[in-house]
């Protein structure tokens, strides 16, 4: 009969994140986060499929949860709202998560091969609001632009947020990223020539 671990998902990731900091994230086994948990490399397994699975856990379902939360937007809202109400939606998920949100964003950073990881979890990102968009009736380019400036305004609030915790939500910080990059265009009146 298996052995219950109190806690063990969470003292796992702690034990790592701990260790990625210390030493960096390549220099740490998974043998090495079991010692520290005070847990099993089989206790390891039940809950991560490798080390840098610790990092991305659940960040697999943030594609489909942003793709149905912009289809479930109100038709009558502008195809980048629903983008930022989706984002905004998520980010309301993850406002307990600022001090692991801190941790992580640290041991990516010092990771060549985690940040090659980050930048294809938000391309699969990116994809999925795209086609709401599409579903929703927004044209191509349209759709793939919105969605790429929908998650270059998350990550510019994101990198805020963890860079800065302090009493601004993750929701808020979205909402004055989008609202700079809105005035920071102004009124854009481009007439140069497109041929060129």
């Amino acid at each position: 009969m298996p052995r219950w671990e109190p806690c063990a998902e969470d003292r796992l990731r702690e034990a790592a994140l701990e260790l990625f900091l210390e030493r960096g994230y390549e220099n740490v086994t998974v043998t090495e986060i079991t010692e520290r948990a005070g847990l099993t490399r089989r206790s390891f397994s039940r809950y991560f499929a490798d080390k840098r699975d610790v990092l991305f856990d659940g960040s697999d379902q943030m594609p489909e949860l942003l793709a149905r939360s912009v289809r479930a937007a109100d038709d009558a809202l502008p195809p980048f709202e629903a983008v930022l109400t989706a984002l905004v939606g998520l980010a309301d998920v993850m406002a307990d998560q600022a001090p692991l949100a801190v941790k992580r964003r640290a041991v990516v950073q010092t990771s060549p091969e985690l940040q090659e990881r980050g930048l294809t979890k938000f391309a699969a990102v990116t994809d999925a609001l795209a086609d709401a968009l599409r579903d929703r009736g927004t044209a191509e380019p349209q759709a793939t632009l919105l969605a790429q400036v929908g998650v270059a305004v998350f990550r510019t609030a994101f990198g805020q947020w963890t860079d800065q915790p302090d009493d601004v939500g993750l929701p808020a910080r979205i909402r004055k990223a989008a609202a700079e990059l809105a005035d920071s265009l102004g009124a854009v009146n481009f007439t140069g020539d497109a041929s060129r």
